[in-house]
């Protein structure tokens, strides 16, 4: 009499699900790949980050292949502070760590006006190039993911913009905090120079005379 197969948990044989003895679950390959919505935590400094790009990169050993992880993480207080790091860990979770942990220690001022930047500016860095230019009130944050998650970090909520070159990640992130750290606003201007803000005088309206009145006998004019 044959002996039957020995099955698995799942019922199946050995070797089908579980891939056979010793060899673990099966490997999820969306792991490291890019992230389309930005995670976001608080933390308790009331600082935020957004995880913008994740990226997976494998060596050749004589095991196999060992995987390691690299994340670009933006830190942000949405008062005017941002800040860029890179975390580098053989997990996603201690990449992310590392990279809000060195955004953390970079934080830079940014200068805005209102709820939006004071001028128009076009910036670049490697291939990618970014146009931020301001907006009114009520328009909202006018940008792709990648932009969107370092002005949203600065506290800005009216803005347009736009990427004219290279669509890398890491490119357009470093060209978008580099245009945002090149913002002054007519108050930094003024004080580089040594000149004081002339207030604008007060607007007068123009006195009314009363009409003269008519001489009396005379009749009026139709």
């Amino acid at each position: 009499m044959a002996e039957s197969s020995p099955k698995s948990s799942n019922g199946g044989p050995r070797g089908g699900g579980n891939r056979g003895p010793g060899r673990g679950p099966r490997r999820n390959r969306n792991a490291g790949e890019n992230i389309d919505t930005p995670q976001e935590a608080g933390t308790g400094n009331e600082l935020t980050e957004k995880v913008v790009f994740i990226n997976r990169s494998a060596k050749v050993v004589k095991g196999g292949r060992r995987f390691s992880f690299s994340a670009l993480v933006v830190a942000g207080d949405r008062r005017g502070k941002v800040g860029l790091g890179l975390g580098k860990a053989m997990e996603v979770s201690e990449a992310i760590r590392k990279g809000g942990e060195v955004a953390k220690a970079h934080m830079q001022v940014v200068s805005l006006k209102d709820a939006t930047i004071p001028h128009e500016v076009i910036c670049e860095y490697g291939g990618a190039r970014v146009l931020l230019r301001p907006a009114s009130p009520g328009t909202g944050i006018i940008a792709g993911k990648t932009v969107r998650s370092v002005v949203e970090s600065v506290g800005i909520k009216d803005i347009l913009s736009k990427s004219l070159g290279s669509s890398n990640p890491s490119n357009v992130v470093k060209a978008t905090l580099a245009g945002l750290l090149k913002l002054r606003t007519r108050e930094d201007i003024y004080q580089g120079r040594g000149l004081e803000i002339k207030k604008p005088a007060p607007v007068v309206a123009p006195a009314t005379t009363p009409a003269a009145p008519a001489p009396a006998g005379t009749a009026p004019v139709k």
